[in-house]
Formats: structure tokens, C-alpha cells, sequence
């Protein structure tokens, strides 16, 4: 229930059901935030905490759990999860720490994203160009959110699928090449300078500086 949530708010989601996978998983992903049960089999929340920070992870870690205990929170906390929530909890109350976890991140996350006339407001997930509104769809402004913080960097197909989508992303599939179409439409069509670029073999750029002949 909570992946399907998160998946309505465009964000990818990976899912794993016991302690040993979830580090598995930790140690060979670039995740953006963990959201970590305390009761897991195998090995719990807390061990699988420890020992994502004993490894050097800054990932950040939101912590659920059915004990409601000063002793447990503090135990969470110590062993360094960033945040921690206690069950039952209302989903919107989870989607609000996950994205203040996720503003903040290992680096501090700017609110405002500016690229030439470009603006995109993240916390209110709104897009302008030269002042003018942008609609897009959820999987569309993820989209436009990966590549503005990356920005003037290539971007391949791999890194897009694993950060926009979810490790279920069938690598033969055209998906990301559609969205990138329907985000040039809604960006650069009509402006004189684009800034959606094509990198021949390599992948994608969101940039407003001087572009070569790779594009």
C-alpha cells in the first residue's frame, strides 16, 4: 500500500521483505531515501540502520515501527536513522517527512531550481518558462526534476530508469524516449533557445549553455 501511494506521487519505488535483501539492496542501489520497518524478518530495522551507517551510507532513513516507546525512538534515532515514525500513521503525514528527508538529503536540496527562463519550484512542484506556466504530468516532472539536478551533466538511459522508474523498468522499452519527446514539446517548444539536449550514445543534458555538434 505504501509503494502503490508512493508510486501515485512519481516516485520510483523498490520493494524488498526481509533484513538481508534490504541491505543487499542498500549496498548495490543509489536510493534517495529508505523507508525502513523496524519488525523485519531475519535480521530488524535497527541492525540493518547500523549497519548501512558502519558502511559509510548517508542515505536518508525514515524509520516505521508499532512500538511506540521513548526507548525505541531513541534506539532508532542512535543507530542513525534521520527520522521516525510510529504505526498507525496517516500516509499523508509519511509523504510530508519523506519529502522534507528528501529536500534535505545528504546535501541540502534547493527549493527553487532556476536553468535560463526555466524555473521549477520543488517543493510546490510547479514549472514555468519565461514566466509562463508548464503542466506536466507526475512522471513528467519527475522527469524534469531528475534532469535539473543534474544539471549540464549527460545523463544515460540507465540512470534515468533506475531514479524515475523502479528496478520492474523493462530496459528495452521506449518509455524514457517518449517522455523526453513530450517534455520538449512542453519545455523548448516555441523558445529559441532548447534545453532539453540529445547526447548521441550517451543519453540527455538539460542545459542552457553552449552546445556542440554531438546534439
Amino acid at each position: 500500500m505504501l509503494a502503490k501511494g508512493l508510486r501515485e506521487q512519481a516516485y520510483a519505488v523498490d520493494i524488498v521483505t526481509d533484513g538481508e535483501e534490504a541491505l543487499y539492496h542498500a549496498s548495490i542501489n543509489d536510493y534517495d531515501l529508505v523507508i525502513l520497518d523496524v519488525m523485519l524478518p531475519g535480521r530488524d530495522g535497527f541492525d540493518i540502520c547500523r549497519e548501512m551507517r558502519s558502511a559509510g551510507s548517508a542515505v536518508p532513513v525514515l524509520m516505521l515501527t508499532a512500538r511506540d516507546c521513548v526507548a525505541d525512538r531513541i534506539t532508532g534515532l542512535n543507530t542513525g536513522a534521520d527520522d521516525y515514525l510510529s504505526k498507525p500513521f496517516d500516509f499523508h503525514e509519511l509523504l510530508a517527512r519523506a519529502r522534507a528527508l528528501l529536500r534535505r538529503g545528504p546535501v541540502l536540496q534547493k527549493q527553487t531550481i532556476q536553468i535560463a527562463d526555466l524555473t521549477i519550484d520543488t517543493q510546490a512542484r510547479r514549472v514555468r518558462r519565461a514566466g509562463r506556466c508548464v503542466e506536466l504530468t507526475t512522471k513528467e516532472y519527475t522527469l524534469l526534476d531528475y534532469l535539473a539536478r543534474q544539471t549540464d551533466r549527460v545523463v544515460g538511459r540507465a540512470d534515468i530508469a533506475e531514479h524515475v522508474w523502479d528496478e520492474n523498468f523493462d530496459p528495452f522499452s521506449n518509455l524514457i524516449e517518449v517522455y523526453i519527446q513530450r517534455l520538449r514539446r512542453k519545455i523548448d517548444d516555441g523558445h529559441s533557445c532548447k534545453l532539453i539536449r540529445t547526447i548521441r550514445g550517451e543519453g540527455y543534458m538539460l542545459t542552457a549553455g553552449e552546445f556542440d555538434s554531438r546534439a
